[in-house]
């Protein structure tokens, strides 16, 4: 966040500026490290270019992969007592990405500030997620940062692990189904109408399957472009919806329900969850704070509704088993071993043992999915190719044999 501020310095003039800080104390705690005296603070109206920069910014994004580097390196570096600033230096002249350079050059003129480094973190939310944040605050607190930023970076290369499996298992399906019906508008709108003028020359009487492809391919010839425009503006109109708060919670609860893809994405939010919120418990985090902080990562808004639940339970003075017994997303096997963990007091390591299973069971999952898939699309594609060869070849013959 951006805050314009009016400030005296220690010969009593007065001096303004701008300053970037994650709330409004942090940035006035600033100030104070300068030798500034704040009068006046706010936060820096917004401006019309605003979307603008929001499109822009989509082009400047950190990939998983380059924060799993980035946290490694700066692990080993802070083993090696070089200092953060050094440090973070180092690993801005090794980047490749520009826009990855300018957040770790911010970071470090903010650590030169006298801003401490989850601070920096948690100003660069863009880029840094609440549970990285957290985990390193935690860190800093226990005086182990190193054993932080190591649980971070495992943290982020098995999530993206995980979401990688998903991607390649919807990959292969959604581009053999994309060519085959690019292919078939291609086929309706240009080929069709040229074989179905045969038959309609003879002025034949047509099977009711073989007059409904000669409306479409005739209405296709035609209006082909106002089709292409609305396939085109529903796709996007739906992409645009799921990225809406009603439309994320909507997709959310469908993708669990799905055939065959449910299981895969119901394995793939336990691990997550399970696995994020043991890396938690064991930087010492407290459980309702985990709990939340879990809901907010593990990007499904009906898993963190439980997990909102479930802190709210905790607090009361409950337990987080009995709100995954009560909800239908929690296998029974996971709420089991919940239990256990609480009785025993090992939660975290029984989190961990949950999200080693479930990523397990992911795996073998997508593996065996383009098994399952590939007969189907042939078989919806062989229905589709047949049904247009059928109602296009029968009522030619039959004429062919009529003249005979």
């Amino acid at each position: 966040m951006k805050f314009v501020f009016k400030a005296k310095n220690q010969t009593g003039e007065y001096e303004t500026g701008e300053i970037n800080a994650p709330n409004k104390d942090a940035a006035i705690n600033i100030l104070q490290k300068k030798n500034l005296f704040p009068v006046s603070m706010k936060e820096e109206a917004k401006s019309g270019n605003d979307f603008m920069k929001s499109i822009l910014r989509y082009y400047d994004q950190v990939n998983d992969k380059e924060l799993v580097v980035f946290f490694r390196q700066l692990s080993i570096l802070i083993e090696g007592r070089v200092p953060i600033v050094v440090a973070l230096t180092a690993i801005k002249e090794q980047s490749d990405n520009a826009y990855f350079g300018r957040v770790i050059q911010e970071m470090i003129e903010d650590i030169q500030d006298g801003m401490p480094f989850s601070n920096t973190m948690e100003k660069q939310s863009a880029v840094f997620s609440n549970l990285a944040i957290n985990v390193v605050r935690a860190g800093e607190t226990s005086g182990d940062l190193k054993k932080s930023i190591e649980y971070i970076a495992e943290n982020i290369e098995k999530n993206y692990i995980l979401s990688s499996r998903v991607r390649s298992a919807l990959i292969y399906p959604a581009i053999v189904m994309t060519v085959f019906f690019i292919i078939a508008f291609l086929v309706i709108t240009f080929i069709i109408p040229k074989l179905t003028a045969i038959i309609k020359d003879l002025n034949a009487d047509v099977p009711w399957y073989t007059r409904i492809l000669i409306v479409s391919g005739d209405f296709m010839a035609q209006y082909w472009w106002a089709v292409a425009i609305a396939i085109v503006g529903f796709i996007l109109g739906l992409f645009y919806y799921i990225k809406s708060e009603d439309g994320k919670k909507e997709w959310d609860q469908v993708q669990l329900k799905l055939p065959i893809f449910g299981s895969i994405f119901r394995s793939v939010y336990i691990a997550r969850l399970s696995q994020n919120l043991a890396a938690l418990l064991s930087s010492g985090i407290p459980i309702i704070r985990a709990l939340l902080i879990v809901g907010e990562v593990v990007n499904n808004e009906v898993y963190r509704a439980v997990l909102i639940k479930a802190a709210e339970e905790v607090k009361r003075g409950g337990t987080m088993s009995d709100v995954f017994r009560r909800s239908y997303l929690m296998p029974p096997m996971v709420t089991q071993m919940v239990k256990i963990g609480e009785d025993s007091g090992q939660i975290d390591t029984v989190l961990a043992h949950i999200a080693k299973f479930y990523d397990q069971e992911s795996e073998i999952t997508t593996k065996n999915l383009s098994t399952l898939i590939e007969p189907l699309l042939m078989v919806v594609i062989g229905i589709a190719v047949g049904f247009m060869s059928f109602s296009v070849l029968m009522p030619i013959y039959n004429i062919a044999g009529q003249i005979k």
